[in-house]
């Protein structure tokens, strides 16, 4: 895998311009896009920068954030508070985020997407209020995990750490997950499933493949 310099402002307009040329999956009004990332490579981040540069393009955009989209603590900790399986797995309410935010840009959707479902400070449903996406507008989700769930996403991106970055830029009381993302890395290659890699080892310098499908 060849990679090559770049900033994240270039990386961002550069998705927008890939966006523009998009014909949305599913033939829908709608155009769904992923930056899939460990939380060590602070995919909110660049998901943002995705959004200001859409905007400045006219194009309504929704960032979504997985963290929103929890399981309930008791679901969660089912077995016990360090379980990398259970992160894996059962962390993230994959059913909600198919429900609440991807279903309704289908192409017969409703465009009325929720932006979060649970608070896992309070573990209590965050009650936020629908947001209606207009046609044409454009979905940005990010977290982790993302590419092995059969989301129908238009475009992704993926931010790649190394073993060592990975363990190095996690706080060591989340370093208990690690071994879900060697799994992630084993099972789903995330690599090979995304339109593009950007490695992402030193936060200052990033550096990408370049898109790789949809030509």
């Amino acid at each position: 895998m060849r990679f090559e310099a770049i900033t994240w402002e270039r990386l961002a307009e550069s998705f927008a311009a890939r966006v523009d040329g998009l014909e949305p999956a599913g033939a829908g009004p709608w155009t769904r896009i992923a930056v899939d990332g460990a939380p060590a490579a602070r995919t909110g981040e660049p998901a943002q920068k995705v959004a200001e540069a859409l905007r400045v393009r006219g194009r309504a955009v929704l960032v979504v954030s997985t963290e929103g989209f929890l399981r309930p603590a008791s679901l969660r900790y089912e077995y016990g508070k360090e379980d990398p399986d259970s992160y894996y797995s059962g962390w993230f309410d994959t059913g909600a985020l198919w429900r609440e935010v991807l279903g309704p840009l289908e192409a017969d959707g409703s465009g009325r997407v929720l932006p979060d479902l649970w608070d896992p400070v309070t573990d209590r449903a965050t009650r936020s209020p629908y947001r209606i996406l207009p046609e044409g507008g454009v979905l940005v989700v990010h977290g982790p995990l993302l590419l092995g769930h059969w989301f129908p996403f238009d475009l992704s991106v993926h931010l790649r750490l190394s073993p060592g970055a990975l363990r190095r830029r996690t706080e060591e009381s989340e370093r208990w997950t690690l071994p879900a993302f060697a799994r992630y890395e084993e099972e789903v290659a995330p690599g090979d499933r995304a339109d593009a890699v950007v490695r992402a080892d030193d936060p200052l310098r990033p550096a990408w493949t370049g898109w790789r499908r949809n030509e």
